[in-house]
C-alpha cells in the first residue's frame, strides 16, 4: 500500500481524553476513532491487526477441535429468565422491546443462546463430547467507559462453550482451552500467565483468567519467575491426548493476582516472585449443569438415563488484545507491533522524495517486494524524512527500509529493526531474500 493512498490520519498531539497509553496510541496512529462513549470505530489500519488477531484465535481454537459458528448479537430475553441471569445481571445488559412488544436484549455473553441451540439438536450420549465457538460482537454498558478499548462498551470476543458427558471428560475439554489459550497468547507475542479466578457472573468452581504483564496493566499480580521462562509453543500439542501433565505443569507454579496474594502465606522466595502490573486478556470456567439444568438441556446415557450435560464456556477479549498488546509493548516515539498482527510487514522510506533516482529506486523495492507477497507499507509522500521516520516508529511496522542518495551511489539501504533499534545497511539485492519469509500467514 503506498501511504499518499492509505486513509490513515494521524495526530501530532496525543488527544486530552485519552488517559493510557494504548488508548493514545490508537488514537494518534490512526487505527480507531470514538463516535460515542465506550464505541469506536476501527479504521483501515486498526481494522487489520483486529483481523489478524481474529485469526490467530480461530486457528488455536479450530487446532483444539472447537467449531466455529456465528450467533446473533440480539437474543431473546426468555432464554435469560430460563437460566435466572435477566435480572441477576444489572444494568450492564442493554435491554428493549421490538415491534410485538418482545423483549429483547443485546448480547453480552451466549451461555443461554449457545445452551438452547444444544438442547434442540443433541439428545443422546453418542453425539458428545461437542466443542462450539464463535467470534462475535458483545455489548456491556459499562457505567464509566474509560480507557479506550480495554473498557469499552462495545467489543469483539471470541467466546466458545463445551458439552461433555461428566465432570472427567469436560476437564478435558477445560484443558484443552487452557493449553489452546496458551498457545494463542504466544503466537501473539504475549507472555500470558494463568492465575486462579473468581468465576463472577458466569458462574461455577473452576476457573482461570489468563494475565499478560505490562506496567500499565490494571491490577497487580505476583508469579515464580519459572513460569516467565516457559514457551508454550515450544512443544508439538497433541489435543487427543491427556494434557493434564501440560496444565499442571503451569497451575503448580505460584501465580496471583493482588487480590488473592498474601506476601506472609506466599512459598516463593522474594529473589524468585516476579511481581508486575497485569491485564486480563483470557478467562475459561467449568460451571457443570449450572445452565443445562436451569434451561433442561439432557442427554440420554448409554444406560439410559436422562442426565443434565456438563458445560464450560471459555472467551478471549479479540478487541481488547489490540490496546493489551500494545500496553506491552511500546516505547517512547509509538507501538512496538509483534510481527504476527502487525498491519504491515515492513515499512518503505523514500528518504529524499526531491530526487527522481532515489524515487525511482525506492519504487521498484516496491514493487517487488509485493510481488514476493510481502506486506509493505511505501510512504511516498511528499513530505520531510523526519515527519516519514516518526509516523513509521508511531504506527509500529516491524521492519524499515530506509532509501536515501548516499545509498543509492553505494548500492546499498539502511533496515531498521523497529524493536531494538538496531540499524544496518545492505545491498538493495539482498533485500529480497532478506525479507522473503515475511509473508501474510506465515508467521506462527
Amino acid at each position: 500500500m503506498r501511504r499518499s493512498a492509505l486513509f490513515l490520519p494521524t495526530l501530532k498531539e496525543n488527544p486530552t481524553e485519552a488517559q493510557i497509553i494504548s488508548h493514545r496510541l490508537l488514537l494518534r496512529s490512526g487505527m480507531i476513532r470514538q463516535t460515542s462513549a465506550g464505541i469506536y470505530c476501527w479504521l483501515p489500519m486498526g481494522f487489520k491487526v483486529l483481523k489478524k488477531i481474529e485469526q490467530i484465535v480461530r486457528e488455536e481454537q479450530d487446532k483444539a477441535g472447537c467449531q466455529e459458528l456465528l450467533m446473533p448479537t440480539i437474543q431473546s430475553a426468555e432464554l435469560w429468565k430460563e437460566s435466572g441471569r435477566y435480572n441477576d445481571y444489572g444494568k450492564e445488559m442493554l435491554r428493549f422491546k421490538d415491534r410485538h412488544e418482545r423483549e429483547i436484549l443485546y448480547g453480552p455473553t451466549n451461555e443461554e443462546l449457545m445452551t438452547d441451540i444444544f438442547r434442540q439438536a443433541v439428545k443422546s450420549y453418542r453425539d458428545l463430547p461437542k466443542l462450539l465457538y464463535h467470534i462475535q460482537w458483545k455489548f456491556r454498558d459499562e457505567v464509566r467507559p474509560r480507557f479506550g478499548l480495554m473498557r469499552g462498551r462495545e467489543f469483539l470476543m471470541k467466546d466458545s462453550y463445551s458439552f461433555d458427558l461428566d465432570y472427567d471428560s469436560a476437564k478435558k475439554a477445560y484443558n484443552k482451552m487452557f493449553v489452546a489459550y496458551l498457545r494463542t497468547f504466544a503466537r501473539l507475542g504475549l507472555k500470558a500467565i494463568p492465575m486462579q479466578a473468581a468465576t463472577g457472573p458466569i458462574g461455577g468452581d473452576l476457573s482461570h483468567e489468563f494475565i499478560i504483564l505490562a506496567d500499565t496493566g490494571e491490577s497487580a499480580v505476583y508469579c515464580d519467575q519459572k513460569l516467565l521462562d516457559k514457551n508454550p509453543l515450544q512443544d508439538s500439542v497433541h489435543y487427543e491426548s491427556d494434557l493434564q501433565e501440560i496444565v499442571d505443569s503451569w497451575t503448580s507454579h505460584y501465580a496471583a493476582t493482588d487480590e488473592k496474594h498474601d506476601p506472609v502465606r506466599c512459598p516463593i522466595p522474594t529473589s524468585q516472585l516476579v511481581s508486575a502490573r497485569g491485564i486480563e486478556v483470557g478467562h475459561i470456567f467449568y460451571f457443570g449443569t449450572k445452565y443445562s439444568e436451569a434451561m433442561k438441556a439432557s442427554i440420554t446415557t448409554q444406560e439410559g438415563q436422562n442426565i443434565y450435560v456438563h458445560m464450560g464456556s471459555y472467551g478471549i477479549g479479540v478487541s481488547r488484545l489490540v490496546a493489551a498488546i500494545i500496553e506491552a509493548s511500546h516505547d517512547d516515539t509509538g507501538i512496538i507491533w509483534p510481527e504476527s498482527v502487525a498491519p504491515y510487514s515492513l515499512g518503505l522510506i523514500n528518504a529524499v522524495q526531491s530526487d527522481a533516482h532515489v524515487t525511482k529506486i525506492t519504487g521498484q523495492i516496491y514493487d517487488q517486494l509485493r510481488q514476493q507477497n510481502v506486506e509493505v507499507l511505501y510512504d511516498d509522500r511528499d513530505e520531510r524524512a523526519g515527519t516519514k521516520f516518526s509516523d513509521m516508529d508511531l504506527i509500529g511496522v516491524p521492519w524499515q527500509i530506509i532509501v536515501g542518495t548516499k545509498g543509492i551511489k553505494n548500492g546499498t539501504v539502511e533496515v531498521k529493526n523497529r524493536k531494538t533499534g538496531q540499524r544496518e545497511m545492505i545491498s538493495q539485492e539482498s533485500i529480497y531474500a532478506k525479507f522473503n519469509n515475511i509473508k501474510v500467514g506465515l508467521r506462527c
